[in-house]
């Protein structure tokens, strides 16, 4: 799939196997209840330093395509507030495309903000999506996909669907 990504993409970063695939065991050091191993194996492909990646998971109970950023640190996360702040009725405008929501519905819902992060008023335009304290996106699939001789074929839609969101946050750290 780098491979194939990365001909559709003039922006695409390799990303070989070693650099892409997930461990399959898990860090027993911060979850000593978990098992050895994972159920499910990951990739980040488009795995630029520092930025959003493509991410796919296949495992036994649960398969996604997800992106973006999960709880970046303080610096990235003021980064794309800032970005946000600047220009957030494009960032809006990709979230609420028609197939971009058809596909990954809408940003991960994850820990938010009660109150209106530091600089920013509540009145704002786009409160809403300056206090998420995560900016990614997923779509889930059952296993049985992962078999259909289209798989390859969603894997690449669900790269191109998610692509201007990435280049949006990916942009905002960068710039």
């Amino acid at each position: 799939m780098n491979t194939k990504l990365a001909a559709l993409d003039d922006e695409y970063y390799d990303t070989p196997g070693k650099k892409g695939i997930n461990r399959i065991n898990n860090n027993l050091m911060f979850h000593p209840n978990k098992s050895i191993y994972k159920d499910h194996f990951g990739a980040g492909l488009d795995k630029r330093p520092n930025t959003g990646d493509f991410y796919i998971e296949i495992g036994i109970e649960r398969c996604m395509f997800a992106g973006g950023l999960w709880r970046p640190d303080p610096k990235r996360l003021r980064s794309i507030r800032d970005a946000i702040d600047y220009d957030g009725e494009e960032f809006k405008h990709i979230l609420h495309k028609k197939s971009f929501k058809k596909t990954f519905g809408g940003l991960w819902e994850d820990v938010r903000l009660t109150n209106s992060p530091k600089g920013f008023s509540n009145d704002h335009p786009h409160i809403d999506l300056l206090r998420n304290k995560t900016f990614a996106v997923a779509s889930e699939f059952s296993t049985n996909v992962v078999f259909q001789d289209d798989f390859e074929a969603k894997v690449i839609s669900a790269y191109m669907e998610m692509l201007p969101f990435r280049r949006y946050l990916n942009h905002a750290l960068t710039v």
